[in-house]
């Protein structure tokens, strides 16, 4: 029989925020999932010989380290794989996100416990926006200092996405005066994506592709990017052995150029609301003070 992956989480951030909650779930051999949409109770087995692997999902792994739960995972018999969302600095859009230096040296420490192999840098999502200053912006700005440093470290995949503008986040968004967030048209994104491939090329990091099907179909044959799979079971297979269903997730928006395959998401959007409070959310984030 198939072992499953759990995914901690795409919901909300773990890593950052839960990981007592996580252990204690673990200490318990099971996780009591809810489905954010039909509010069905799910079951999903929480031990080694179940589990293949634990697929953590990040913006902020410096609980996670400090704790020293990759220690504790791994001792108790799991295998660990990373999504490390690492953006520009910028305040106005990740106003919680801890600095870029300091997400760096997260990204260092995994990658000198880790084989980089097991480590996903995402850079997600790109956005275009306006403020009161005038002009359209980005945030761009750090990709070739965080691309050269993630190179120096093993890291040999990034994934991108354009950001969607769901009636969610142009709501939060009028909140802000003078603020509001771009929406390219599609021939922006081709120039802006085989510019950041070139980029990444030359640190010999391969680019690919999030849930942005219509854009992949018209890059020229000479591109290399190639949709994502954030949860690459094929991937786990090659570095772990063992088992593992190859089928793709028919929870994610496979029509829109999802590659992820089937995983056990153990997040909660409700119970686990995040706090970084990105602009750009598609959740509903948390108001801190």
């Amino acid at each position: 029989m198939n072992k499953i992956v759990i995914s901690a989480s795409r919901r909300t951030d773990i890593p950052a925020f839960y990981m007592r909650w996580f252990m204690e779930q673990i200490q318990n051999k099971y996780f009591e999932v809810i489905n954010p949409y039909n509010r069905h109770v799910s079951v999903t087995p929480a031990t080694p010989d179940m589990v293949h692997t634990i697929v953590f999902w990040s913006k902020n792994f410096g609980p996670f380290i400090k704790g020293k739960f990759s220690e504790k995972l791994i001792e108790m018999g799991f295998n660990l794989f990373f999504n490390f969302t690492i953006n520009s600095d910028s305040p106005v859009l990740e106003p919680n996100v801890p600095p870029l230096k300091e997400r760096l040296k997260q990204l260092d420490f995994l990658c000198n416990n880790f084989n980089p192999e097991v480590i996903n840098w995402r850079f997600d999502p790109i956005c275009f926006y306006k403020t009161n200053n005038g002009g359209i912006k980005d945030n761009l700005h750090d990709l070739p200092v965080i691309a050269r440093r993630a190179s120096e470290y093993g890291i040999r995949r990034c994934i991108t996405s354009f950001m969607d503008d769901y009636r969610k986040i142009r709501k939060r968004t009028a909140l802000i005066p003078g603020f509001s967030f771009i929406a390219p048209p599609i021939d922006r994104k081709k120039d802006m994506i085989l510019r950041m491939e070139e980029k990444l090329t030359a640190e010999k990091i391969e680019l690919y592709a999030c849930c942005e099907k219509d854009l992949i179909d018209i890059l020229p044959a000479t591109s290399g990017i190639r949709k994502s799979s954030c949860i690459p079971n094929d991937l786990l297979i090659k570095i772990y052995g063992g088992s593992l269903s190859l089928k793709k997730d028919a929870g994610q928006r496979i029509k829109n150029g999802c590659g992820c395959m089937v995983s056990n998401d153990i997040g909660s959007y409700n119970l686990h609301p995040c706090y970084h409070n990105c602009l750009f959310c598609y959740a509903n984030p948390c108001s801190v003070s």
